[in-house]
């Protein structure tokens, strides 16, 4: 951390006091976006969110996923409703690792302004962030060139603002069994994509998830737009890992603030005429709440910092595996500390008033929203059998 970071930390943090508070938090999520475009156009064009890892030439702010953690943590902490995640965390790793300078430079300056949300929609009806289970296909019309002329067919399922999103990255398959990422933008004027959106009911209010439906034939199909060249499995892999590893410091963030409001709880409930916080019990699960909330903040770091550095600096392997470290540890960390935070908080922790279950239900679902645990585990095994 730096100077610079600390006033990037307060810059944010400042502004989530106003845009995302408890009351603005349950407005947002109620709507069926999900989120407001008041709060949305200041966090891009004040703070400039959308753009940070993008580069100054394309409207960014050419800074690092370290200091886009920055971000992630603060909005965690703040719940923020949002498409920061989906734009941000997702779509703009996915951009850069491919390497397509047409496509960053026509969705870069757009996506840097607040003009263009974006997403990445890569898991299926298995629900897992698993390039090896997709099923859906893109086949080139007649007469179609290198990028343009495809057409997709196949479901996408759990899409991170999905129903709204103008830029959707598609990961399919194309005729020789490649992976290939394929964007459909409906923003352009005449577009139409026709791709079918339809809003998925799911625990965490605060998150708006989608399925897409890629209809047709390739004569009739959904259009789209090839971005970069030959099998993209690399390219997702790194931007995988990149996104575990924002999404961890979003858990952070989150189970910081959980602690943070138990502690001051357990500072004020009165019981047999002492705060709870005086008996050894609460102080031992507090304590183990710390200690839960440190490891994941120094993991996630870890993963930041990797992904951070330059290529020539952090092979790809490493930074994947420092990434499902820190995915997993994150994740376990986030989902315990909200339900302690429950607990503690005693009967007034388990009403619809206070915040706790909404800290909980998003920690649930970010837990398996890029790998669960025990897909974590198994990659991270796989992982370090490679090195041995």
């Amino acid at each position: 951390m730096t100077d610079d970071s600390d006033l990037l930390r307060a810059a944010v943090r400042d502004a989530l006091k106003q845009l995302s508070s408890s009351a603005d938090v349950r407005r947002a999520m109620a709507t069926a976006r999900g989120y407001e475009d008041a709060s949305w156009r200041r966090l891009a064009g004040e703070l400039g969110l959308p753009g940070l890892m993008l580069p100054e030439e394309l409207g960014g702010a050419g800074l690092t996923a370290a200091e886009l953690g920055i971000a992630f943590e603060e909005a965690g902490a703040s719940l923020l409703c949002s498409p920061l995640f989906a734009t941000a965390g997702l779509a703009v790793p996915l951009l850069t690792a491919l390497g397509d300078a047409e496509a960053l430079a026509e969705y870069g300056p757009r996506i840097a302004s607040g003009e263009l949300t974006a997403t990445v929609a890569l898991a299926e009806d298995s629900g897992k962030w698993q390039p090896g289970l997709i099923r859906a296909t893109a086949t080139r019309a007649a007469g179609g060139t290198a990028a343009g002329g495809w057409r997709l067919t196949g479901v996408k399922d759990y899409v991170v603002d999905g129903a709204t999103a103008g830029l959707v990255l598609a990961v399919v398959t194309t005729g020789n069994g490649e992976l290939a990422v394929f964007g459909v933008d409906d923003t352009a004027e005449g577009a139409d994509s026709g791709i079918g959106r339809e809003q998925l009911v799911t625990l965490d209010q605060t998150r708006k998830q989608a399925r897409l439906t890629f209809n047709g034939t390739p004569a009739n199909g959904t259009p789209a737009r090839r971005i970069g060249t030959g099998d993209a499995s690399a390219a997702i892999a790194r931007a995988t890992a990149v996104s575990r590893a924002l999404l961890a410091a979003e858990q952070v963030g989150g189970a910081q603030r959980c602690l943070d409001m138990t502690v001051e709880y357990a500072k004020t409930r009165i019981q047999f005429g002492r705060a709870i916080g005086s008996f050894q019990a609460i102080k031992q699960r507090l304590a183990e709440m710390l200690i839960l909330v440190e490891s994941a903040r120094s993991a996630a770091y870890a993963a930041l910092d990797a992904a951070s550095a330059a290529a020539s600096e952090t092979a790809d392997g490493e930074l994947e595996h420092i990434a499902a470290i820190a995915a997993l540890t994150a994740g376990e960390a986030c989902t315990h500390v909200t339900a302690q935070a429950i607990q503690l908080h005693g009967g007034i922790g388990f009403t619809w008033e206070h915040d706790a279950h909404l800290y909980f239900k998003r920690a649930r679902a970010s837990a398996i929203l890029l790998g669960t645990a025990s897909e974590l585990t198994d990659l991270i095994g796989q992982q370090l059998e490679a090195l041995i």
